[in-house]
């Protein structure tokens, strides 16, 4: 069964309507092929916006960040923020300057966080975490410990107010500037890939990349 994203006055997109999804598959799509989320909120009446790793676990989405950190310490406290997840697909080149665009997928979420405290509940979070930055290093690497799980702040909001915007296809022309066939029109998209990986400079010879990383660079 297909499921809906409810509609708020914060999530109804008004300009370009037409470009936003409905189904809450399209908004875990975006959001599973992220790697980076902006969270937004007002610290003193004055808007900060923070970069961060993120992971999605159902309808979650967890987010973190070092406990000294002022912005996520004053999102902890149950103030609203907005978190974003935008991947740039292609540049559309119009006839004309005006129908210039872009081809994107974004999602918007609101709503507020919540501190996760409990150490069984973090040590998931950043799994998830960890999952969507760089799969496989979990079971591979060491995992966190005590005094590293107090130094790591996490927030977990809730995907239930949420907003997703899709733009794809060739560009939107004046049938006037087609007509008089004038400049070139396209899409030249934007793709972007893994680089061989780079050991690390004190590490031994003898280690050779893992699977988990070297496979990575292959995927599209």
């Amino acid at each position: 069964m297909t499921r809906q994203l409810s509609t708020t006055d914060r999530t109804t997109i008004r300009r370009g309507s037409d470009r936003a999804r409905t189904e809450r598959s399209e908004l875990h799509a975006t959001l599973d092929a992220g790697l980076i989320c902006h969270l937004g909120l007002l610290i003193d009446g004055s808007p900060r916006v923070l970069p961060t790793g993120y992971g999605r676990s159902g309808d979650t989405l967890y987010v973190h960040g070092s406990t000294g950190a002022r912005s996520l310490r004053e999102a902890a406290e149950g103030v609203e923020v907005c978190i974003t997840v935008t991947h740039l697909d292609g540049i559309v080149y119009a006839r004309s300057l005006f129908h210039h665009s872009v081809n994107f997928r974004s999602a918007m979420i609101h709503g507020r966080a919540r501190d996760v405290v409990d150490d069984d509940e973090k040590l998931r979070a950043l799994r998830v975490i960890t999952d969507q930055l760089a799969p496989g290093s979990w079971e591979h690497a060491r995992q966190p410990n005590k005094r590293e799980l107090a130094a790591t702040a996490i927030l977990a909001v809730d995907l239930a107010e949420a907003a997703v915007k899709i733009r794809s296809g060739g560009p939107n022309d004046d049938v006037e500037d087609v007509e008089a066939g004038k400049a070139w029109a396209g899409v030249l998209p934007l793709r972007t890939h893994w680089g061989a990986p780079e050991s690390a400079s004190d590490l031994p010879a003898e280690f050779e990349v893992p699977r988990h990383v070297g496979e990575r660079r292959y995927q599209a």
